[in-house]
């Protein structure tokens, strides 16, 4: 069985305040993108290994205790008798970008098995141990637009449509650390609602109302990405802006943007449909 998992953009993101856990309460608008990874899973019967996971694509570091599916994995597997099985991830969504890639590959991994070994999982358990791997990982279950708080993990209708307008992401060949990418924040509750701005004001104001908290230290720390943001505006998009803790960095056109320049970079147009 294979399926296509997609990646995210934010629509602007205020970091509000440090939790006693040391988390960072947030607040942003995830948005679909159908920039995808493919991932396919197999009933290995060949095998001795209940789990083997392979990569193609981009390249993929680390160890795999620490992969997002192999930890859906794990916990599917204590509650859930399931055949040895072979994962094949192509991964195609850059990494270090803020567009949720390795996320979505989790959350698509435990539609996929659901769906394929007839687990009948519900989605509240679905949701639950999605949001136990990764802040953003929920998101993708449902994937659809959604007003996220807390961690990035409490939803909220967000009633926002934009496939009437072609949306360009850039990835300038930086990995952009999360870490790194809250070092200078200082948390702070935003004058207006961001939910009421982007359900309410036309995307040509978002430009003076909507922010990315995370560009005072990613752009600080590689202008590159700076200069990509103000190189869209100047393309003609109507709002542009860092994608998540970066690096990817996108634009919102009425009409097709020239792309000659973005070429030396890899990049995704997703079309009006």
């Amino acid at each position: 069985m294979l399926v296509f998992p997609n990646c995210k953009i934010n629509l602007g993101l205020n970091v509000v305040e440090k939790r006693p856990d040391g988390f960072h309460n947030i607040e942003t608008v995830f948005y679909p993108i159908n920039w995808c990874d493919a991932l396919e899973v197999i009933e290995n019967k060949k095998s001795v290994k209940d789990f083997e996971l392979y990569f193609s694509g981009i390249s993929i570091a680390g160890d795999l205790e620490q992969n997002l599916i192999f930890k859906a994995y794990k916990t599917i597997k204590a509650q859930f008798e399931l055949p040895n099985i072979e994962v094949h991830l192509h991964k195609n969504i850059p990494m270090g970008a803020g567009l949720g890639g390795g996320s979505s590959d989790a959350a698509f991994f435990i539609q996929l098995l659901d769906a394929k070994f007839n687990l009948q999982l519900k989605e509240e358990y679905k949701l639950a141990l999605a949001n136990s791997i990764g802040s953003d990982c929920a998101f993708f279950i449902q994937n659809k637009p959604v007003y996220a708080r807390e961690k990035g993990n409490v939803f909220s209708e967000c009633k926002i449509d934009l496939s009437r307008f072609y949306i360009l992401i850039v990835y300038p060949n930086i990995h952009s650390n999360t870490k790194e990418a809250y070092d200078g924040i200082v948390p702070k509750l935003s004058k207006e609602n961001l939910k009421e701005i982007i359900e309410n004001k036309p995307i040509d104001a978002w430009k003076n109302l909507v922010f990315n908290a995370f560009e005072v230290s990613i752009f600080k720390k590689y202008p590159l990405i700076s200069e990509l943001k103000n190189k869209l505006y100047q393309d003609g998009a109507l709002y542009a802006s860092l994608s998540g803790s970066g690096s990817a960095i996108f634009g919102i056109f009425y009409q097709k943007p020239e792309l000659d320049f973005y070429n030396q970079y890899p990049y995704y147009l997703q079309s009006p449909r």
